[in-house]
């Protein structure tokens, strides 16, 4: 089956540049989401990067033309599965995780690298959601500093029905909440990397519709921040879309 139909349009990758996600709600095959959980329940250790081989059904996942057609609009067609993987275990009883990235706390308009976070099951509030903070993105900070930060506004907590997937920049701020239901939430965390710069759109791109679009970059905020830190977003974000459509050499 092609990817095409499945490739994100300009306004949905414009969002992602402002805030450094996407959701993909997959239309899986019946059961699928069900025997994931069921066979990641079955495992008596956390096999780290192996739970791919752990649980092969998860081949069926990230090769779903829906999840492959968002990984091409942001990545390019030669997009890579990184080696690195892990079933993230949200036990009942845990605590609030803290706030993180997982990139290099570097500012920068590249997206190189993705967080795809596949949920085999409905996470409400009390399965201790994974919680984003929108367009932190371009923001840099320690995580000593980060981890005395608690609730944040405007912060999205993904309460998603099975078979999402979240995929998100790699260095988006990411937690996930404490659970306090009664079974455990399961997170597929795979990571997938750019290969060669772009040089031209790798989505659905329609140069004469997307005039209009990038007004989005200068007036929408993907959160309340100082007014000095929108201005240092607008230019990431020009520069980051500038590099999708292949005009960036770095």
């Amino acid at each position: 089956m092609s990817d095409k139909p499945y490739l994100l349009t300009d306004d949905q990758i414009i969002s992602f540049v402002i805030h450094g996600y996407h959701i993909v709600e997959v239309d899986f095959p019946d059961g699928i989401n069900e025997m994931v959980y069921d066979e990641i329940s079955q495992l008596e250790n956390n096999p780290g990067d192996g739970i791919l081989d752990a649980v092969p059904k998860l081949y069926q996942v990230y090769d779903h033309p829906q999840v492959r057609g968002a990984l091409v609009s942001l990545l390019g067609k030669d997009y890579q599965m990184s080696g690195h993987r892990h079933c993230h275990i949200n036990p009942p009883g845990s605590r609030s995780q803290s706030w993180h990235q997982d990139g290099v706390n570097q500012r920068h308009h590249q997206v190189r690298t993705v967080l795809a976070m596949y949920y085999p099951q409905d996470v409400t509030m009390d399965l201790g959601p994974t919680v984003i903070m929108p367009g932190t993105h371009f923001r840099n900070a320690p995580t000593d500093f980060m981890a005395t930060y608690a609730n944040l506004r405007d912060q999205v907590t993904l309460t998603v029905k099975a078979g999402t997937i979240a995929i998100t920049h790699y260095d988006i701020w990411h937690a996930a909440a404490r659970n306090i239901g009664d079974r455990n939430r399961y997170m597929l965390k795979f990571l997938f990397n750019r290969v060669s710069n772009p040089v031209e759109p790798s989505w659905n791109h329609d140069p004469e519709e997307v005039v209009s679009l990038t007004s989005r970059f200068a007036f929408e905020r993907a959160c309340q921040c100082s007014q000095s830190d929108h201005y240092k977003e607008r230019g990431l974000r020009h520069k980051m879309w500038n590099h999708l459509l292949g005009r960036g050499k770095e």
